[in-house]
């Protein structure tokens, strides 16, 4: 059995002013090409499949456009879950017409589906709070899947009720296992599909993508990846833009990693979608494949304004963030020229290295810093102390609403 694994499309994305609507279309239509290629039996889509609650038009178009297709006439399954930037309420109000074409949207950590047959197509053959099992056109075992789309506090308190009073990875580990007990026995293919922040015990702390909707708060929400039930083959994690398992190679937990890079953070990074070769009670089999379509996010640095110019000019499919050193202040001339040889210049940050036309009194400020940081050097210049770290983490929280 062959699954095609991705996440975080974000669509409806910008990049500061600049939309990404045109590169999303053409990489979901690298997508659908790969799952044909592929002869893919099923596909998951983990989360953050638009990027705001109130998705543009044209985004929710080409959502539908894309999972229709990637369904191949309903022989094949698309199981798509509801990340951090969706609403779940937007996710799930589709459904009805969406299963008929092969489609399951997952808005809620509790949605239960009906059970389904499509002709000619797949079925779905048994349903629970967070759980589908499939029998496929093409194989005699099923395929299961248990569920768990992203959910807030609030959502958290309906799915768990009292047991959200502990810690979070207590309350999944217990619903997963009573899930998996019941249905995951070793005459199928067992998958767990969740958007969470997981980590493997005893590794290092994993960064967010910078612009990201952060879920990660102190350690009280922390996961980890031994609470996933040994029944679980795959587990199929959204929410980190960049490729990376997390579990192990006999247990893999993978974040398949955004198909575009969204922020200069991600600038060089690779994108991929996963594929899954799985049988029962056996080892899943993984292929990276590389994802082509899209700009290049590149950050270069400068202190000739001719020669920026030449590797503007040269250098035109990409999305550019451009530090220049100089002496002087940047004439409005030199913007002029620099605009004119590049039309997708995001940002140009400058920097002055004659001190002598700085003011005395005035500290340089060091711009390759995060927000969290620079806001740090400013209250320590505002108010002549550090924050301590409820003020840090309350200017987290009004970024991450702001955002």
């Amino acid at each position: 059995m062959k699954i095609l694994h991705t996440a975080d499309w974000h669509l409806g994305k910008r990049l500061d002013s600049f939309s990404r609507m045109e590169e999303q279309k053409l990489v979901l239509n690298e997508i659908c090409e790969i799952a044909e290629q592929q002869s893919v039996d099923a596909v998951i889509v983990s989360g953050d499949l638009f990027d705001a609650f109130n998705p543009p038009v044209e985004a929710i178009e080409l959502l539908y456009k894309t999972l229709k297709r990637l369904t191949n006439n309903g022989r094949r399954p698309v199981i798509a879950i509801a990340g951090n930037h969706d609403s779940p309420d937007r996710i799930d109000s589709p459904d009805p017409l969406a299963r008929e074409c092969g489609i399951l949207f997952m808005g809620l950590p509790n949605c239960e589906l009906q059970t389904l047959q499509l002709e000619n197509g797949f079925e779905i053959t048994k349903t629970d709070k967070g759980f589908i099992e499939f029998k496929l056109p093409e194989h005699s075992y099923p395929l299961r899947i248990i569920a768990t789309p992203y959910a807030n506090e609030v959502r958290m308190k309906e799915y768990f009720g009292e047991e959200k009073d502990v810690e979070l990875i207590n309350s999944l580990q217990k619903r997963w296992g009573e899930i998996a007990d019941k249905y995951c026995d070793e005459k199928g293919v067992n998958v767990l599909i969740s958007h969470l922040y997981m980590l493997k015990r005893g590794g290092d702390i994993l960064e967010e993508p910078d612009g990201e909707k952060p879920l990660r708060i102190g350690t009280a929400d922390l996961v980890y990846s031994d609470a996933i039930p040994h029944q679980i083959q795959y587990t199929a994690m959204g929410h980190l833009h960049r490729y990376q398992n997390v579990g192990s190679e006999e247990k893999p937990v993978v974040y398949s990693g955004s198909p575009l890079a969204y922020s200069f953070s991600e600038a060089g990074q690779q994108k991929y979608v996963n594929i899954i070769d799985v049988e029962p009670n056996k080892i899943a089999q993984l292929e990276r494949i590389p994802l082509k379509s899209g700009k290049q996010l590149v950050c270069k640095r400068f202190d000739n304004i001719d020669l920026a110019v030449e590797w503007l000019n040269q250098n035109q499919y990409t999305l550019v963030e451009l530090t220049l050193e100089s002496d002087d202040y940047l004439k409005s001339e030199d913007l002029k020229r620099l605009r004119n040889a590049h039309h997708e210049i995001v940002h140009i940050i400058p920097i002055v290295r004659n001190d002598n036309i700085l003011n005395s009194n005035t500290k340089q400020i060091n711009l390759n810093q995060d927000i969290t940081a620079l806001f740090s050097d400013y209250f320590k210049y505002a108010k002549g102390q550090a924050p301590n770290e409820e003020i840090i983490e309350l200017f987290k929280e009004v970024i991450n609403y702001t955002s």
